[in-house]
């Protein structure tokens, strides 16, 4: 399989279009089509389908891109490999930060990365824990932080902080929050707190019936911003990690108070594939995110 072709078959699905893909390759619509139908006849099966607005990847198609995605990257890092036995670093890295991570991270690990390797590129993800393991398999992250992961054979984690879970609520409700909460009281607040798929869910519910505590949970919502907006606007509460709220921006009536007796505690780890090597680049990347945690970016005091 050619890799240019693999590369223009991914940038079509990603505009949806044959004209928007070959004005960004800076080649002919005419031969993005052949590129395409190359691939169909080498894998025996359709990739894409014309709708009224361009064209969409058929299930076979989509299939390909995910593969598509890990392959270009493992490239990627063979030829940055091949730039650090130079003695350069070079080559692009991909990491992956939740969202109450990457509020606080993302701009200080990627100004430090670009102070310190200005050969090299630095992306940066933010979504679910689940979302970025699933990324890490696919090959289209090298690394990645994710909070209390299942045991995984294909992945090396190493603990790199722990948080405590607090319950955050507004002043908007007209509901004065005390100064901590039994988690024993937790079911007399209606909660807005993510869906079974986040990991943050799963211990909730694990440490909640252990003790024989029933939540009353009113909302699922993944995004931590938006869960956060609807906290604030007095729809109900939240359980997250203190950071959630430390990397909120601008002005806001949330308050968090930690929960007790005990405490919900949730684990954070640096995850790498253990089906491929890690590169020298991502090791000095992880070097950067363990020093910004040990700097105390992970628990900035109001």
């Amino acid at each position: 399989m050619d890799l240019k072709h693999l590369q223009s078959f991914i940038r079509i699905v990603e505009f949806g279009s044959l004209t928007r893909a070959a004005a960004t390759l800076d080649v002919s619509q005419s031969l993005l089509s052949r590129q395409v139908r190359q691939l169909e006849m080498e894998l025996g099966t359709h990739l894409l389908e014309r709708n009224g607005r361009g064209v969409v990847a058929t299930d076979a198609g989509r299939e390909l891109v995910e593969h598509g995605r890990g392959i270009l990257r493992q490239v990627e890092v063979a030829r940055m490999q091949l730039g650090q036995a130079r003695g350069v670093y070079a080559g692009k890295l991909a990491i992956g930060l939740p969202p109450s991570v990457g509020g606080l991270l993302t701009v200080d690990l990627v100004m430090r990365f670009r102070e310190r390797f200005p050969a090299a590129q630095i992306s940066v993800a933010e979504a679910l824990s689940a979302s970025l393991l699933e990324w890490l398999q696919l090959g289209r992250l090298d690394c990645a932080l994710l909070y209390n992961p299942s045991v995984n054979a294909n992945m090396r984690f190493r603990h790199v902080h722990t948080e405590e879970l607090y319950l955050i609520g507004s002043a908007k409700d007209g509901r004065e929050l005390p100064d901590s909460v039994p988690l024993a009281t937790l079911g007399k607040y209606p909660l807005i707190i993510p869906s079974p798929l986040h990991s943050v869910r799963q211990l909730i519910e694990a440490d909640t019936a252990r003790y024989g505590v029933s939540l009353d949970i009113r909302l699922e919502i993944d995004s931590v911003r938006s869960l956060l907006d609807l906290v604030e606007r007095g729809v109900g509460y939240g359980i997250l990690s203190r950071n959630a709220v430390l990397a909120r921006r601008g002005p806001h009536g949330l308050r968090a108070v930690p929960i007790v007796m005990p405490n919900i505690v949730t684990r954070l780890v640096v995850a790498t594939p253990t089906q491929r090597p890690m590169s020298a680049i991502t090791e000095q990347a992880l070097i950067l995110v363990d020093e910004l945690i040990a700097e105390g970016k992970l628990d900035p005091r109001d």
